[in-house]
């Protein structure tokens, strides 16, 4: 499970989109993300599908590596196709038995919703993967650094964000040892129907959750002694620099935008 699970890791390497700048990365994913809802034709998602491939090539990641990432919502996404498959009426009917009818657009509909799915999953992997998480608690505190004149908690929130997405990957790590020890005991979790492995999938949460807790209190213990404070006004140690690059990252989208709004317009 935990090298699976890749969302929340960082990866050094020596690429061009490692060395951006963290906030010219989040504006990106954020503005990306934004795109992605907007689209509603296969045109529009191939168009966001090769800026994927475009950010992975530039990073030096595998294609393989971020498909694997995609494993652990695998069950999720098949779920919500069938969600659409059965319950979204529209366009010509395929199949009707009884209650349940397919119809084109239930399955146009399960497409979109899983290609979308796929795109903001895969887009915050790369920036995951080419983002260290000190750097992202940067980028959070500096873009979200206006809050703090209707005195919103913005350091309080960095630090929280950049702890919550560090985390993934250390739950997904004790996850594994909680399925190896339950497998050791005689449980069969990888084996049965998707029924039988649900129910043998919950037992593992209480131990999970228990064991998140014991992690963030032994967290919340260490930074105490090491005096970390609260209301303390924070410093870096390495101050963010915006290139030439970083700006060039961000009038990308306008391209972007513009393909996909041309392509809505036209009816691709």
């Amino acid at each position: 499970m935990k090298n699976k699970f890749i969302i929340g890791r960082y990866l050094p390497l020596d690429s061009m989109i490692h060395h951006l700048d963290p906030r010219a990365k989040l504006c990106f994913v954020f503005f990306y993300i934004v795109l992605v809802f907007f689209c509603h034709n296969f045109a529009m998602y191939g168009w966001l599908l090769l800026v994927v491939l475009i950010l992975m090539y530039c990073s030096k990641i595998k294609l393989l590596y971020l498909l694997k990432g995609l494993t652990p919502i695998l069950f999720f996404l098949v779920f919500t196709f069938l969600m659409h498959l059965f319950l979204t009426k529209g366009g010509t009917v395929l199949f009707h038995w009884k209650f349940i009818t397919i119809e084109t657009g239930g399955i146009i509909e399960g497409i979109y919703i899983c290609c979308r799915l796929m795109f903001i999953m895969m887009i915050s992997t790369i920036m995951t993967l080419t983002t260290s998480p000190i750097a992202l608690t940067d980028a959070f505190d500096k873009i979200l650094s206006p809050l703090r004149f209707i005195k919103v908690p913005v350091q309080q929130l960095s630090m929280m964000m950049s702890i919550a997405l560090r985390f993934i990957p250390t739950l997904m790590e004790e996850l594994d040892k909680i399925i190896l020890a339950q497998k050791s005991r005689g449980s069969e979790i990888s084996s049965g129907s998707i029924g039988q492995r649900i129910k043998a999938f919950i037992p593992l949460l209480i131990p999970l959750f228990i064991s998140a807790f014991q992690r963030a209190e032994d967290l919340a213990i260490a930074m105490e002694v090491r005096g970390y404070d609260v209301k303390a006004k924070r410093t870096s140690y390495r101050k963010l620099k915006w290139h030439w690059k970083d700006t060039t990252l961000i009038l990308l989208l306008i391209p972007i935008a513009a393909i996909l709004f041309a392509l809505k317009n036209i009816g691709v």
